[in-house]
């Protein structure tokens, strides 16, 4: 890549970093505690990143949505894709699709509010040199916005004409003709499901309309798509720690008395509470919330792989939570801990503190080994030895986000394999990209009354599920909303 990086100047980048990491510094608090008392606690106490959110804070009405994405959307298009077209050595870049099949990049490109393709769409963009930038043409039967110059477009309904499809890809190989691109990528892709959105029919379709030297000019544009979902960029950057802490705000009022009465609400209860308020602040979520409870009643041992059940809250229980949401075109994918007060407790147990800061300090153990150029399966075989010197048993499934919860990019390791992972696991770390900093942590409770020295297999375990949102510079990783570090409290 070029050292002259049009996407995130030096200056931007630090500004934005040294402000996030300066809130982050005096945000942190306990959620178990009085938010009135937050300010006053020893901030130097806590881990780095840590950060309490105890309410969501502003949305956009839909109208003024459109305004903020298309400006991130026109940073992108004339600063970013140039710089990755060439990185990636397509000239020209074809993305066709159809309404109800719409290629997994198509609204990443197009103007708001663009809800799907209108009939067959296609977007042509060709690299004219560093002076001229990337030309950016669309051949569609609707406007597109002014972002793209029309190549076709219907014209006369009184005028005798052939078939308007026909026309249309007779329009395409002739711009392709008069351009003469030497390699011109399509969306398809064997391994990475975001690059492979032209269909069958389509690429038959485009093969019919080009000139045989042209076609032998067709490559897969799979790894230009990759770097265009992953990279974030200065504007982006901005509004996306406001958009993570929506959905830890939402967290934080889940669990807590305000949603949970002990002995009455269940965990489904307080999915769809969390779903309804999502949709009472015009937020999308892209899976359906998620609710456990691990208790001392229920078996958690060290060799489950999973801890966690639904069901009636009580007091004592360990719950987690997972939700998702995507605001202003980017996606958020959130896990924290609360734990319910027993009769008489004041605070959550000694144990479970220690559980949670083993989790924190998992996060950091991870985060300490994204160095650019390394691969994601490289990222997992280092925290793996580090985790392992430790002492700590962990799982990490860390995954990329931006534009798609679970996003393009480097995987670092999946739920249900801590192996290698082909092709997607050996993607590297490029700079300017964000992730789910994404596993779990099991730590044997002392307050369980096991028997001193007993087995592993005979101790009751809690499994501690952590996942935040996070952005990596080049050089260190920061939460982009801060990150748990105290647990929510239901009292």
């Amino acid at each position: 890549m070029s050292r002259r990086d049009s996407r995130i100047t030096q200056p931007s980048i630090l500004t934005l970093l040294t402000i996030l990491l300066a809130f982050q510094s005096v945000a942190g608090g306990a959620a178990e505690d009085d938010p009135a008392g937050v300010a006053a606690q020893d901030a130097a106490a806590r881990p780095a990143g840590s950060r309490s959110i105890f309410a969501p804070g502003a949305v956009l009405p839909h109208r003024r949505r459109a305004a903020a994405v298309n400006r991130m959307l026109s940073g992108r298009l004339e600063r970013l894709l140039p710089e990755l077209m060439r990185e990636t050595g397509i000239d020209c870049w074809l993305v066709i699709n159809r309404e109800y099949a719409e290629d997994p990049v198509y609204l990443t490109l197009v103007p708001a509010p663009t809800f799907a393709a209108r009939r067959t769409t296609m977007l042509v963009f060709f690299d004219r040199g560093e002076a001229e930038g990337v030309e950016r043409l669309t051949m569609n039967r609707f406007p597109i916005g002014e972002l793209y110059d029309t190549a076709w477009e219907d014209g006369d309904f009184d005028e005798p004409r052939e078939p308007r499809g026909d026309e249309r890809w007779r329009r395409l190989g002739e711009v392709l003709a008069e351009r003469s691109p030497q390699r011109i990528g399509i969306n398809t892709s064997r391994h990475w499901p975001f690059a492979d959105g032209l269909t069958a029919a389509l690429r038959d379709r485009l093969l019919e309309a080009l000139a045989p030297e042209l076609r032998e000019r067709l490559v897969s544009a799979e790894d230009l798509v990759v770097r265009w979902l992953e990279s974030r960029t200065s504007e982006e950057l901005e509004v996306y720690p406001h958009i993570v802490s929506l959905a830890r705000g939402v967290i934080s009022e889940a669990f807590s008395e305000r949603v949970i009465t002990p002995g009455v609400t269940t965990t489904d209860d307080v999915a769809w509470t969390i779903r309804e308020r999502f949709e009472e602040l015009g937020l999308r979520i892209w899976f359906m919330p998620y609710v456990n409870r691990q208790s001392l009643e229920l078996p958690c041992s060290r060799e489950q792989p999973y801890c966690g059940e639904g069901g009636i809250i009580r007091r004592g229980d360990v719950l987690h939570t997972d939700v998702g949401i995507c605001y202003l075109r980017l996606c958020t994918d959130t896990q924290e801990m609360g734990y319910v007060l027993r009769l008489g407790e004041e605070r959550v147990p000694e144990a479970l503190t220690r559980a949670l800061a083993v989790g924190n300090r998992w996060q950091d153990l991870l985060t300490a080994n994204f160095v650019a150029g390394r691969t994601g399966n490289e990222i997992l075989a280092a925290v793996d030895r580090t985790t392992e010197a430790e002492g700590i048993v962990a799982t990490t499934y860390t995954h990329p986000l931006g534009f798609h919860g679970h996003a393009a990019g480097p995987i670092v390791g999946w739920w249900d394999n801590q192996g290698p992972t082909p092709v997607r696991g050996d993607w590297p770390l490029h700079p300017h990209t964000a992730y789910a900093i994404e596993g779990n942590v099991k730590v044997p409770r002392s307050d369980a009354g096991s028997p001193p020295g007993a087995e592993a297999s005979e101790q009751q375990w809690v499994q501690i599920k952590l996942e935040q949102s996070a952005f990596f510079d080049g050089e260190r990783v920061v939460y982009l909303a801060g990150r748990q570090t105290r647990w929510h409290v239901t009292r």
